[in-house]
């Protein structure tokens, strides 16, 4: 597990290694530079020093000094009169003024000049100079290699104390029940730490509200399936307790129906637990007219069997981006709530328009429709519209779960739902992607 600590520790003192041996390279650059300009100054000194008689009268008068300068003289003829260093690496001959001279042993720095009636070199080796400039860079750098332990453990403090407020986050986190999902306290945070306990208060209130609506959920549909099942179990025992054919068949008929209608709530009651709000599991590409065509084509018989006219009004060709299974669930939800609460006779009327780059799927039924004042709340889990005499119609009793899996599912693929009256006087649904 790689730690923040120790990461800061390594790349802090790689930088100030690295910097380091940058600014060391350029004092020895700097002072190689000056010991340059110093030792050909003292060359040239040296040179003008030598007297201009001839060589025989100053034989051995002068000492070039102990820097290891090689000094030769040669008189007019070029004949060699004197090396101090017989076996100087040098070239048996004059160069005047300055250059620099690569032998077997080393480069040296040499200077030659006309004294009087001799030719002077005075050579140097370059190593002289670069072990000066190294030893200036060494002695102006060796205090900050020597702080660098002091650095490293002063780092490692100062870093410590500025993780500390991560630590104590996670130490908050770590004692916390686990249904406590009330927000950390973010003051007294550092600004880089604050962002995070900002997300996670924010993940802590999403989690917290998902929970109140997980369990909202598993109590209304304990609530919803205790009525069906008990009267399962009331039909259940009357079919035990018939004394005839007649009375068993009717009973069986009645207990036949409870089992569709709790199934009919369990089926719904897993579309709803499917269904997520935040996204869609599947996305492709859905021929949404076929789609349509496809589960009209289902309830037609159905609608048949309840005396209502289904069709497909208007139908255009559009594609959208989502999950055909959940779209599918959606558009039959739809369907079968027009059909159901639609009087024997009526009609229920379907459309697939696009109107400005948009598909809208329309659903119009000629039933009792739904006041304006409920139709906001009827998309929510259980509820159903008051009853009224023209809402006295359906072989399927509803479970209330029916347009808030319709509502969840638009949610999901980014479109709108509205409800509004048919033109035939019942109720439209819009869906608008």
């Amino acid at each position: 597990m790689r730690s923040i600590r120790r990461q800061l520790l390594v790349w802090l003192l790689a930088l100030v290694l690295l910097g380091v041996g940058i600014a060391g390279w350029l004092i020895y650059r700097q002072a190689l530079a000056e010991a340059n300009e110093l030792f050909d100054y003292q060359l040239e000194q040296i040179a003008a020093a030598l007297p201009a008689e001839p060589f025989s009268q100053v034989l051995g008068s002068r000492d070039t000094g102990d820097e290891g300068i090689v000094l030769q003289i040669w008189n007019r003829n070029g004949v060699l009169m004197y090396y101090s260093r017989p076996r100087a690496p040098l070239a048996p001959r004059a160069e005047l003024g300055f250059s620099t001279e690569h032998t077997e042993r080393g480069d040296w720095r040499v200077y030659g000049a006309i004294v009087g009636d001799n030719v002077v070199q005075l050579a140097q080796p370059l190593s002289v100079r670069n072990r000066l400039a190294a030893n200036v860079a060494l002695r102006t750098l060796w205090p900050l290699i020597v702080l660098l332990p002091l650095l490293g453990v002063a780092v490692w403090v100062i870093v410590g104390r500025g993780l500390r407020p991560l630590r104590r986050v996670t130490s908050a986190l770590d004692t916390r029940h686990p249904e406590a999902l009330d927000p950390l306290p973010d003051k007294r945070l550092p600004l880089e730490v604050q962002p995070l306990v900002r997300a996670l208060n924010g993940l802590l209130e999403r989690l917290a509200t998902a929970l109140d609506i997980q369990k909202a959920f598993v109590a209304d549909a304990a609530h919803e399936l205790r009525t069906p099942l008990a009267a399962v179990q009331i039909q259940a025992q009357l079919v035990g307790r018939a004394r005839d054919d007649t009375a068993r068949n009717e009973a069986l008929a009645d207990l036949q129906a409870g089992v569709t209608r709790a199934t009919r709530l369990a089926e719904q009651l897993l579309a709803l637990a499917r269904s997520e709000p935040d996204g869609v599991a599947v996305t492709d590409a859905v021929d949404l007219c076929a789609l349509l065509h496809e589960c009209v084509a289902a309830y037609a018989p159905l609608a048949v069997d309840r005396g209502v006219d289904l069709g497909v009004e208007a139908s255009e060709a559009a594609t959208v981006t989502g999950d055909a299974d959940a779209l599918r669930v959606m558009l039959n939800n739809l369907v079968d709530n027009a059909t159901k609460y639609t009087p024997r006779g009526g009609r229920v009327d379907v459309s697939l328009r696009v109107e400005d780059g948009h598909p809208v799927v329309r659903i119009a039924d000629s039933g009792p429709g739904i006041d304006p004042a409920e139709r906001e709340r009827v998309f929510d889990r259980f509820y159903r519209a008051g009853a009224s005499a023209n809402r006295a119609r359906t072989d399927v009793a509803g479970s209330g779960l029916g347009l808030a899996i319709v509502r969840r599912i638009v949610m999901q693929h980014h479109a709108s739902v509205s409800l509004d009256e048919s033109p035939t006087g019942g109720l439209q649904v819009a869906v608008r992607f």
